[in-house]
Order: C-alpha cells, then sequence, then structure tokens
C-alpha cells in the first residue's frame, strides 16, 4: 500500500477521527431529513484532513502553511456547527462538549505544526 507524507502527521490522524464522528452525524441528519444540514456537516469534517493531506502533497512549506491555515480555519467552521446542533437539540452536551474539546486540541496541534515549518 502506498504511503502518503500526510499519513504520519498526527494531526492528520486526529483530522480523521473527527471527520468519523461529523459523518456519523450527518447520517443521523439525514435520517431526520436534515440534507442540506448532512452534506455541510460531512463537508466541513473532510475538509480539515483533506486540507492538510492536501497541502502535503505541495513541494514547499510556504504553501503547506497556506493549507493548514485553511485546515485550521476548518475547525472553527466544524466547531460552529457543533453549537447549532447541540441549540437545535440535535446531540446532546456530552457529545458537544467532546466535539469541541477534540476540535480546540486539533486547532491547537495545526497551529503549532505550522510553526514548524519553515517559510
Amino acid at each position: 500500500m502506498a504511503q502518503f507524507r500526510f499519513q504520519d502527521l498526527e494531526i492528520w490522524k486526529l483530522a480523521i477521527e473527527l471527520g468519523d464522528r461529523l459523518f456519523d452525524i450527518a447520517e443521523e441528519l439525514e435520517r431526520r431529513h436534515l440534507y442540506r444540514f448532512a452534506e455541510q456537516v460531512r463537508a466541513a469534517g473532510m475538509s480539515m484532513s483533506n486540507n492538510i493531506a492536501e497541502g502535503s502533497g505541495h513541494g514547499s512549506d510556504k504553501e503547506f502553511a497556506r493549507y493548514l491555515n485553511i485546515a485550521r480555519g476548518s475547525t472553527f467552521e466544524n466547531a460552529n456547527m457543533i453549537f447549532i446542533l447541540q441549540r437545535r437539540k440535535l446531540i446532546d452536551d456530552m457529545a458537544q462538549k467532546d466535539l469541541l474539546d477534540r476540535l480546540e486540541l486539533l486547532s491547537r496541534k495545526i497551529f503549532r505544526f505550522r510553526d514548524t515549518l519553515s517559510c
């Protein structure tokens, strides 16, 4: 199996795990016929890991840092959607806290990793 640079990155692994959780939420939203919201949750959930992966494939640290900024921005987008989900009683308080804690951790780790790049 091919090995890509991003597969070894802790931030990518965390982003993939969060994306899986958000996909589960999106599936539940679809069962409730909230298709547009499910689509948005799924897309934002994938954006974090997609941008980390895509950025790792660019030839310069400067370009990679730009994609990491986008991935970090997606953590904020996801956090906002988690607040909306909880306010609409689509997830409970415990799920909200866990997801927000994980998103905040990922955001910090992306920020720290970006600072290690030479750009």
